[in-house]
């Protein structure tokens, strides 16, 4: 996805070179230094020189903060953090370690700290176009747009060639309605890189507000030309199609972008639309589901747009609350997959899945779906069926045994079928949590994910790493959901959960036997699966539970007699 662009990799510290006695240092050093180097190349040369302990002063602060916006392209923020300190005691006056650690902070949704950052730097440094592009970033992110707009100014009065300060500026000039701006910020972009197609794709989202939908597809059209599989692109062209009331080219669009990606939020947004405006209420209602639910603080100016309005039409659009009945209506979807094609099997999910779904059953769910080793187009599939049951339902508990694990700050549930040749593929092969959490979303009063999912991961050691993967190794990352959502780990964040010695998994086990007892609160009964967990395992596999249900009201699975 192209997104609002920060300038993190072109205004790195530069030094006059020393003169220097050992040859590899003076070539390492040169290439560390070198800002018109592409990245990794300047990486592998900084971190030579570090691992070394070859450099001190101005140039080990050059060489952590390349380390730093290398760690923080792969989302591994924490680390980045450390690495832009690094620089900083290295050297105090190094203001782009200072403007890499605002992008850091930003990135984990950290806005006070981030901001506190920016203004830090462009007090010392008044004159740095790139922190102000920047910070103009956060305030747009925010929806600040004449603070966004002042600070992409400073960016162009301060480094004129900027691209990206142009570009932002006029997307903050698009949303601002001021579309001639906007599109002379286009020219002067295009003056400084004509063949950057960034300029199109958002010229594309300029042209299709100004109602010139020709133009709009044009830019669009260029973009799919030379990368036809680019889903910013193609989402962009379904926006103006939507927009121009071609409600089936819109369709093809969105539906093009969840084929390669059933996660993408904007997709999902957008055929909310298109399905509202073709009266078919239901299926706006799971994509806007699909859309609205985030477990991480931070999304780009495009995605966290979709989520806001998906929220605010998902709120018009939900069905009344049932009239009260005497018996509550429960249903749960059980899946265990265990039949991977591309790594080694799992023999204990679909037979834990068994066991759930009899226990359910005998603690008098009135519908329990089970399906076991399910390919990505059917996992997905499933959801939207049992979300459809789930807007019936009082409550609505999904249960998942296989493989799952985090990547990149998102937590991933696999189906049988898929590829993970490098990290990023899971985006498209695999199912985001948030993806399940929405399929009982539309419940009514309790709303329940259990994944007793949290195994090794068994692509890391042939998988390409790109992202930030600390925990890829070891289970889900801890998450936040929203109010009214209940989600239990089988283990706490970035552990593994045990198969244990017999045919169920120790959670299973323990889960299906205690789920039994009458007069225990849902808040309860899960605090005792950890305790038995964690005795059954002698100390070392506990679940945990994130989130909660309503507090107006208590949740059994047996009431008391």
């Amino acid at each position: 996805m192209l997104r609002v662009v920060s300038l993190i990799l072109l205004i790195l510290l530069s030094s006059a070179p020393a003169v220097l006695a050992d040859p590899q240092l003076g070539d390492d050093l040169e290439t560390c230094r070198e800002r018109k180097i592409d990245l990794p190349t300047r990486f592998t040369a900084c971190e030579n020189l570090l691992g070394s302990d070859r450099v001190t002063g101005k140039d080990k602060s050059i060489a952590l903060t390349v380390r730093g916006f290398t760690l923080l392209n792969k989302r591994d923020f924490d680390h980045a953090l450390e690495a832009f300190a690094a620089a900083r005691d290295a050297d105090p006056d190094n203001m782009v370690a200072l403007d890499g650690q605002a992008q850091a902070h930003q990135r984990k949704g950290q806005d006070d700290l981030a901001m506190a950052d920016y203004n830090l730097a462009l007090q010392k440094r008044p004159n740095y176009g790139g922190a102000y592009n920047d910070r103009g970033t956060l305030y747009l992110r925010k929806g600040a747009l004449q603070s966004a707009l002042d600070d992409f100014n400073l960016a162009i009065k301060y480094t004129p060639n900027l691209l990206v300060g142009h570009t932002n500026r006029a997307r903050t000039r698009t949303f601002m309605k001021n579309y001639d701006g906007a599109l002379a910020d286009f020219a002067d972009a295009q003056k400084i890189d004509p063949n950057a197609l960034q300029i199109p794709n958002h010229r594309c989202v300029t042209f299709a507000a100004m109602r010139r939908f020709d133009e709009a597809l044009a830019d669009c059209n260029n973009v799919l030309g030379k990368q036809p599989k680019n889903q910013y692109a193609l989402a962009n062209r379904a926006d103006a199609y939507l927009a121009k009331g071609d409600l089936d080219s819109a369709l093809n669009d969105y539906n093009a972008i969840l084929e390669m990606n059933p996660n993408n939020v904007r997709a999902h947004a957008g055929r909310g639309q298109v399905f509202e405006r073709k009266q078919d209420l239901a299926q706006a209602r799971a994509d806007y589901r699909a859309a609205a639910f985030a477990l991480t603080p931070f999304d780009e100016i495009d995605v966290a747009m979709a989520r806001t309005g998906a929220r605010s039409r998902l709120a018009g659009l939900e069905p009344k609350t049932p009239s009260t009945r005497s018996t509550l209506r429960r249903v749960a979807l059980v899946i265990g997959n265990g039949a991977y094609r591309n790594v080694h099997a799992l023999s204990n999910p679909p037979r834990d899945a068994k066991l759930i779904a009899s226990a359910l059953r005998d603690v008098g769910f009135q519908t329990v779906t089970i399906s076991t080793d399910l390919s990505r187009d059917q996992f997905f599939e499933t959801l939207r069926s049992f979300a459809a049951d789930a807007e019936k339902a009082d409550w609505a508990v999904v249960y998942y045994a296989g493989h799952g694990f985090e990547i990149g700050g998102v937590n991933y549930l696999v189906p049988v079928d898929a590829r993970l040749a490098v990290d990023k593929d899971a985006e498209t092969e695999a199912v985001a949590l948030e993806q399940v959490i929405a399929a009982v979303g539309g419940a009514h009063k309790l709303r329940l994910v259990i994944l007793d999912a949290c195994r090794d991961n068994p692509f890391a050691p042939t998988m390409q790493h790109t992202l930030a993967l600390k925990l890829v190794d070891k289970g889900f990352s801890n998450i936040e959901p929203s109010v009214g959502f209940m989600v239990v780990y089988a283990a706490k964040h970035g552990e593994t959960a045990m198969d244990g010695d017999g045919n169920d998994s120790p959670f299973a086990l323990a889960l299906a036997r205690d789920v039994r007892q009458p007069n225990v609160e849902v808040r309860k009964l899960f605090d005792i699966v950890r305790d038995d967990v964690w005795l059954q395992t002698k100390h070392v596999q506990q679940p945990f539970t994130y989130g909660s249900p309503p507090g107006s009201e208590d949740f059994y699975f047996v009431a008391g007699k």
